[in-house]
């Protein structure tokens, strides 16, 4: 039997048939040299097609992505697409090497290159084709939907860092609103590593929105919860309201199983008392077309989710609502709650724990998140900063009459106009379709 020891000319013999020449590999040199060329070619040209955007790319108007937007994206595609050009000029001279010299190991080194540079290719298109189809939006029929909500998240970053009792750093660029398919929106926050962007560091808030969402402008209490998650981001909170929540119910005696939960909902129940602060008690009808589920669903205890059990949600925001100065709603939400799902321990799963604490632990958390100062916030509770009470839901009120009248609503606040077309719909003032129109010409005029 062959050994490599039996076979001393083998490496010899092997080398003698490499060919040296283009013509020595049994066909016409014109196939080769022109196929060798065009892999260095192909990822050039990729390279140069995944290019920045131009300011006036998707539009001029309004509603088009601000030249903030445009450069965020752009910063970040050109400094992934100088490391591809790199590639492509290490492509380029390997398909040189092996043209001088088409060597199966030549010509396997220009392969690896090449499935190197493709991969590069790959990711950033992924970027690029992201961000094409969302700046694309806004050249479509939806356009001025989406400026709308755009309008309403810059108004809400104005409202917190002007309510600081401190200046911080200004967040740039503002949150910016796209549509995708899905049941709920959702939100991609500045400076994390997103999936859809090959784990690159996303430049600014994208605020995802379903169409169904963008059709029921009612519905979009959704967008100030969305801007909220941003905010205990930007306004440095993500780490101070869950300890103080958590240290708040620990001193008054909750187990830590039970201060465990309240702890790991924080973010929702942030976003969630964040957006109520920002338009009003109006804002619990669109939470509670969401939590509104079979009796199964809303009583489910997720040990890992996020939110809090849907059937805590809703009463969390009533107590909310209620330390805000509203009352009556609160009361009215309540008890229509606890109406439809009277005996949350007959179809649930919710710990026995958390049930029984309930009632003492609630009021707790709301008061440790929203009505205690935070050293971030300028010595400022979070209710001070965003500062919503009666005067404010008046105006909403004068607000609501003005859109179902189709006239101007004034110099009121953008995310106000959210509780406004809530409030009209309620009282049937003016149809459905009325109150849309209206809502996104208040919104997107100017």
């Amino acid at each position: 039997m062959a050994t490599l020891e039996t076979l001393p000319n083998a490496t010899t013999q092997v080398v003698a048939t490499r060919p040296k020449r283009l013509t020595d590999l049994g066909g016409p040199a014109s196939v080769v040299l022109p196929w060798l060329r065009a892999q260095s070619i192909n990822v050039t040209r990729h390279a140069a097609a995944l290019r920045p955007f131009k300011m006036d790319e998707f539009g001029t108007g309004a509603e088009a992505p601000t030249a903030g937007h445009t450069q965020a994206v752009n910063h970040l595609i050109t400094s992934l697409r100088r490391g591809l050009l790199q590639v492509a000029g290490v492509v380029r001279k390997s398909g040189a090497s092996a043209a001088e010299e088409p060597s199966t190991e030549r010509l396997q080194n220009l392969m690896r290159k090449k499935e190197h540079a493709h991969k590069w290719v790959r990711g950033i298109e992924k970027i690029w084709d992201f961000y094409f189809e969302v700046f694309g939006q806004r050249q479509t029929r939806y356009a001025k939907w989406l400026l709308s909500c755009d309008r309403i998240g810059l108004d809400c970053y104005r409202a917190s860092y002007l309510g600081l009792g401190v200046a911080r750093p200004i967040p740039a660029p503002p949150p910016f609103s796209y549509m995708a398919t899905g049941f709920a929106p959702a939100t991609f926050r500045r400076g994390i590593p997103l999936k859809r962007l090959g784990k690159q560091m996303n430049p600014f808030p994208l605020i995802q929105l379903p169409y169904h969402r963008l059709i029921n402008p009612w519905t979009l209490g959704a967008v100030l919860h969305e801007i909220s998650h941003n905010l205990q981001s930007d306004l440095g909170l993500s780490k101070d309201v869950p300890r103080k929540v958590g240290l708040r119910l620990l001193k008054a005696g909750a187990s830590r199983q039970v201060a465990r939960s309240w702890v790991r909902w924080n973010r929702e129940m942030f976003a969630d008392m964040s957006g109520m602060m920002l338009g009003g008690p109006c804002i619990l009808g669109s939470l509670m077309d969401i939590l509104a589920r079979g009796p199964e669903t809303v009583t489910t205890f997720n040990p890992r989710g996020p939110h809090p059990t849907p059937y805590f949600r809703m009463l969390i925001n009533t107590e909310l609502a209620r330390r805000m100065g509203f009352e009556s709603e609160a009361e009215q939400y309540r008890r229509l709650w606890t109406r439809i799902y009277p005996n949350p321990s007959a179809t649930g799963n919710m710990p026995a724990a958390l049930l029984r604490s309930f009632k003492e632990a609630c009021p707790l958390a709301v008061d440790a998140m929203c009505f205690q100062p935070y050293r971030s916030l300028g010595n400022r509770s979070l209710a001070q900063v965003l500062n919503f009470g009666g005067k404010e839901q008046q105006m909403i009120e004068e607000a609501s009459r003005r859109l179902a009248a189709g006239v101007d609503p004034g110099i009121i606040p953008e995310r106000f106009l959210i509780g406004a077309v809530r409030l009209a719909l309620d009282r049937r003032i003016a149809r459905p379709e009325v109150l849309t129109r209206n809502f996104y010409k208040a919104l997107a005029s100017g």
